[in-house]
């Protein structure tokens, strides 16, 4: 029998006063997924791009949003093995609905949350250290002695990032926006914080590897840094563009890549590298591991009422925020 339950819904696309929450139909779990009560709500950047509706293809409106959660099990649907009423669940990817209290969620995306860690740190950690396992990792993985540049390195991402690439032993050039955040870099594992707003990022990556250029750059930040970025690889380099918050990059030629040193370059998406239910489970206990070894760190956490996440978008959205972005319902 259904129900009724509060969530964030947008009818469409544009600024964060889209969203607004209503109350909504909940029916019971259909076969192959679990009902959870939502315990926490990771907001990503991802979901600011769904709300512009930038991010191809948009979603059908209207619509909810949400790519992350943390919540306890209420109801199991047919079919689903390995669960049952009352376990503690986080979950990475789905049809978007987190910003909720409660929803339906296909089994398939649920993991289950070690004893020790709450709900509130799970949220925090759970998307972006899965975003971060799989960029240092798998996309192209870090090692002892590789150089890297990394745009944002104060935020959620970020901050875990040059938490983990520094265990790896990577060197890691780190942006950010302001003294305070440079601080929150450093004490991160970022070697060289720099203020892009009053250094030359480019110029001081060519002084601080002699010329040479970085082997990685991570960039989140699209077209403010795209461009400058690729001038500051080394030949053979690799480029991993995994966001776009200034806005889109422009098209770029296959031979510029030839011309700057037969780069790499690509444009991963945590959803590729995480269908495999297999490859998903591995990445959550890589994940899992590094913050029991003290590796990956609980980062600050900034909280929102559910009510209040056009706030939470808007204060992202002006790089207000450092660490990590939860709603509480």
């Amino acid at each position: 029998m259904a129900e009724t339950t509060s969530a964030v819904r947008f009818e469409h696309h544009g600024d964060p006063d889209v969203l607004k929450v209503q109350d909504v139909e909940l029916a019971p779990p259909a076969e192959g997924e679990l009902q959870i009560k939502h315990e926490a709500i990771g907001v990503n950047y991802i979901d600011i791009y769904h709300r512009k509706g930038v991010y191809a293809p948009p979603l059908p409106l209207p619509a909810g949003l949400g790519m992350e959660g943390v919540g306890v099990v209420r109801a199991v649907g047919a079919g689903v093995d390995g669960f049952a009423v009352g376990d503690r669940v986080a979950y990475v990817g789905g049809p978007p609905d987190a910003y909720s209290q409660a929803r339906n969620l296909p089994a398939a995306r649920a993991l289950k949350v070690p004893s020790d860690m709450t709900p509130e740190l799970t949220a925090a950690l759970i998307f972006k250290g899965l975003t971060v396992e799989y960029l240092i990792h798998r996309c192209r993985a870090i090692s002892s002695g590789d150089t890297v540049l990394w745009h944002a390195a104060a935020g959620g991402v970020g901050t875990i990032a040059c938490q983990w690439m520094s265990a790896k032993g990577g060197m890691v050039i780190g942006t950010a926006s302001s003294a305070e955040k440079l601080e929150v870099a450093k004490a991160n594992g970022c070697t060289h914080p720099v203020n892009y707003r009053q250094t030359d990022f480019e110029a001081r990556v060519k002084e601080l590897t002699g010329g040479a250029g970085v082997d990685v750059v991570y960039d989140s930040v699209g077209a403010d840094t795209f461009e400058k970025s690729l001038n500051c690889l080394r030949p053979r380099g690799t480029m991993v563009s995994f966001g776009e918050a200034s806005g889109p990059v422009d098209p770029v030629a296959i031979s510029t890549l030839g011309a700057k040193g037969s780069l790499y370059l690509t444009r991963p998406s945590i959803a590729h590298y995480t269908a495999q239910r297999s490859e998903y489970e591995a990445a959550a206990e890589n994940l899992f591991q590094a913050i029991r070894e003290g590796v990956v760190r609980a980062p600050e956490i900034t909280t929102y009422a559910l009510g209040d996440a056009a706030r939470a978008h808007t204060d992202m959205e002006a790089r207000r925020t450092t660490g990590s972005v939860i709603l509480i319902p």
